[in-house]
């Protein structure tokens, strides 16, 4: 129960800065309009992406959005095996960011199901224009490699090169529930 509660809080806290930021930038700046934070090196530039990550898949706006809320049932439907406080912390990474991002695809221009991203964080010598949705997602992937390559499974628990790393329920086997990494 409590990493569910986590997974949910940092789900909410990822959706609603990334919400937020999104607001002043829409309200705030003009599209194509850039402000320096740290002179070149970090700059906040006001664009829309009707695509993925580096604008890839731009014709394709609807089947992102579909992915995207895939995604997110079934983050929901597995929120209840997660017994781990690193595993609830990735999973509210990804469906904060999922849930960030399919907001603008549902409800922002041109319409229902195509609305465009809106990205505003530009780092230099970084080939992309991101929000803070993404860096959700990042860093949830980069959280899942990590525990992927640790053998820790959803219950916490670290498993050896021949058992499965995910386990089906609480109750998989005897003893009690261990402490989370």
């Amino acid at each position: 129960m409590r990493a569910l509660l986590l997974l949910a809080a940092v789900a909410a806290g990822v959706y609603l800065l990334d919400q937020a930021a999104k607001y002043l930038v829409v309200t705030r700046m003009e599209i194509g309009e850039v402000i320096s934070v740290l002179g070149p090196v970090l700059q906040l530039n006001s664009v829309r992406n009707s695509g993925a990550a580096f604008s890839l898949a731009s014709g394709f706006t609807w089947i992102l959005s579909i992915v995207a809320l895939g995604v997110i049932v079934v983050i929901v439907l597995f929120a209840r095996r997660i017994h781990s406080t690193a595993w609830a912390v990735m999973l509210g990474l990804l469906l904060g960011g999922a849930l960030g991002n399919v907001t603008d695809r549902l409800f922002r221009e041109p319409g229902f199901g195509v609305g465009h991203v809106v990205d505003f964080i530009q780092i230099w010598g970084f080939p992309a224009i991101f929000n803070l949705a993404d860096v959700g997602i990042v860093s949830a992937m980069g959280l899942f490699l990590l525990l992927t390559l640790r053998g820790v499974g959803l219950d916490g628990r670290r498993h050896s090169d021949d058992e499965p790393a995910v386990a089906t329920d609480a109750s998989d086997g005897p003893g009690e529930r261990p402490t989370n990494p």
